[in-house]
């Protein structure tokens, strides 16, 4: 059978989400629940892999087994077996065709921004610290230039392996919520660190160092060169991997604990 599962993660002490020869990664953890399991070797296949540090709230995987398990059973018995900072949120039976990553249609990311003079014991490896003030409603606006389908390459990673750089933006939104700036992106599909590098370059926009109308010149010069700093691991939240019907999977619930849904209000600078 093949069997889809929700995963939850904070990405702290983890090399990314693939498994790494000489460091751990996320997956290492879950195949290794899951296989426990099992009695037998499981190979999971996810939507988005993410980078060393990166956090999922809503990450999502498939499976083949030959062994019959109810899918409480997998989620509560690999839950047992995997570390605290890992968890299995849910698990579904699906049919053959679904693929993680192939069957997606795309996929929500969230980078959160703790704005404040001090940084924050609770909140370090969780969010990024920006000490200077920010004008979100700026950033959002910057923002807009980037939906619709356009090359990435000025917010593409050197080391990105994807075939074209070509990706269609659905939504992006900046808000504030007291000390913190969160920004939510929607995409079909996205480059190796395109969320990152777009959240340093609207950090330096909210902090006035570039116009939000210069945006538009960073996306047209297609040169990373052209582009802001690649903002931190810590900050960046695999939210939602979106597929089309008959596939109807549970949202993360944790998206409503880091400030609310991603149809809040954007671009306010006012505190909560």
């Amino acid at each position: 059978m093949r069997f889809a599962a929700g995963i939850e993660y904070l990405g702290t002490r983890y090399a990314g989400w693939q498994a790494q020869r000489h460091a751990t990664g996320v997956q290492a953890e879950v195949e290794a629940g899951l296989s426990s399991v099992a009695d037998q070797p499981i190979e999971v296949v996810c939507a988005g892999r993410t980078d060393a540090g990166v956090h999922g709230l809503g990450q999502v995987v498939h499976f083949d087994s030959p062994v019959q398990r109810p899918p409480h059973s997998w989620m509560l018995g690999a839950n047992t077996r995997m570390p605290d900072d890992v968890a299995i949120r849910w698990v579904q039976a699906v049919d053959d065709a679904f693929h993680a990553r192939y069957s997606a249609v795309g996929r929500r990311y969230r980078y959160v921004i703790h704005n404040a003079r001090s940084r924050s014991a609770l909140w370090v490896n969780r969010a990024a610290w920006w000490t200077y003030p920010l004008d979100a409603s700026a950033m959002h606006r910057a923002g807009q230039t980037l939906l619709g389908e356009h090359d990435f390459s000025s917010f593409r990673a050197a080391e990105c392996q994807s075939r074209t750089p070509w990706r269609r933006v659905e939504s992006l939104s900046v808000r504030r919520s007291g000390a913190f700036v969160v920004i939510d992106i929607q995409a079909n599909a996205f480059v190796h660190h395109m969320v990152r590098n777009i959240a340093g370059t609207l950090l330096e926009i909210g902090q006035g160092k570039r116009t939000e109308h210069s945006m538009a010149a960073v996306l047209a010069a297609r040169d990373r060169s052209a582009a802001g700093i690649t903002g931190p691991a810590g900050g960046l939240y695999f939210v939602q991997a979106l597929y089309p019907p008959p596939y109807h999977f549970p949202a993360a619930d944790g998206e409503s604990a880091l400030f609310g849904s991603a149809c809040s209000e954007p671009g306010s600078n006012s505190a909560d």
